[in-house]
């Protein structure tokens, strides 16, 4: 099973005899909550899913958005309906962050056919796709976590791998070089990490770039088959799209969960900065 699919296909998948359980994960960096904005229109059955409260622990000693505990995230998913033998699409509003979380989560967890909307609710309504107002009642699900399904790295790992194989910086260039840091404690990057944005994983419209170009990114970046790779951001939550983007592109990664927010909380933890890893 592919891991992103279009609003096209989505929409031939729900007219037909198998139809995936749809989980809305609209989110904003530091912004507003978004249920209002679900409630006013989504995905007709889609059953929606708080970032911040439902697909993270409480910020902390783990960084801005440690892993949930799994038994509780797995409480989440069946009230959302979601069942182990069933297909899951989730979408967020377009920029993907937000529903790579959850993919990856549900991934992590073990779920073995989840995909996430390429370019989400504005690709779904740019199709001609419908919305809803409606709050859906799903039947309970049976959705049981077994944790292991996705390479997970701590912060010894992660500063391991960036010198016996390839981890990339997820987020913005300027954050990896330590020029500005809106959110954490200090700027720069973890050393030997490889500066890989997220934004130049997708194009104008928010969705993934082709397969092959995105092969040819990474491998411009240090990846090859031989080569372990791992992926940090700000918190955990980009970091995860780029995972995702690694997936399309054929390439498995480990996320480093905690990023930087939880690598730059401890000072005796060595900080880079600059333009090279």
């Amino acid at each position: 099973m592919t891991a992103i699919l279009s609003a096209r296909e989505l929409m031939t998948e729900l007219a037909g005899s198998r139809p995936p359980v749809l989980l809305d994960v609209r989110w904003q960096l530091g912004g507003p909550d978004q249920r209002p904005a679900y409630d006013a229109g989504h995905l007709p059955g889609a059953v929606y899913v708080d970032l911040d409260r439902e697909l993270a622990g409480p910020p902390g000693a783990g960084g801005r958005h440690p892993l949930p505990d799994p038994e509780v995230f797995g409480a989440v998913m069946r009230r959302a309906g979601v069942r182990a033998d069933e297909p899951v699409v989730v979408y967020d509003g377009g920029q993907g962050w937000a529903a790579a979380r959850a993919w990856w989560l549900l991934r992590w967890t073990g779920h073995p056919m989840v995909r996430v909307l390429d370019g989400g609710l504005a690709a779904w309504t740019a199709q001609g796709g419908s919305v809803s107002a409606d709050t859906p009642t799903p039947i309970e699900g049976d959705f049981k976590p077994n944790p292991g399904g996705l390479g997970l790295l701590d912060a010894d790992q992660a500063a391991a791998l960036a010198r016996t194989g390839l981890l990339l910086d997820a987020r913005a260039g300027e954050r990896y070089r330590g020029e500005v840091e809106p959110i954490d404690p200090v700027g720069g990057h973890i050393p030997g990490a490889v500066s890989a944005p997220t934004t130049e994983n997708v194009d104008a419209d928010g969705r993934f770039l082709p397969a092959e170009r995105l092969r040819a990114r990474f491998a411009g970046l240090g990846a090859s088959e031989d080569t372990a790779v791992g992926v940090y951001c700000g918190s955990g939550v980009s970091g995860a799209h780029e995972v995702l983007a690694l997936e399309v592109a054929g390439i498995p990664a480990a996320l480093y969960a905690g990023s930087w927010s939880h690598w730059s909380s401890d000072p005796t933890r060595p900080v880079a900065t600059g333009p090279n890893p």
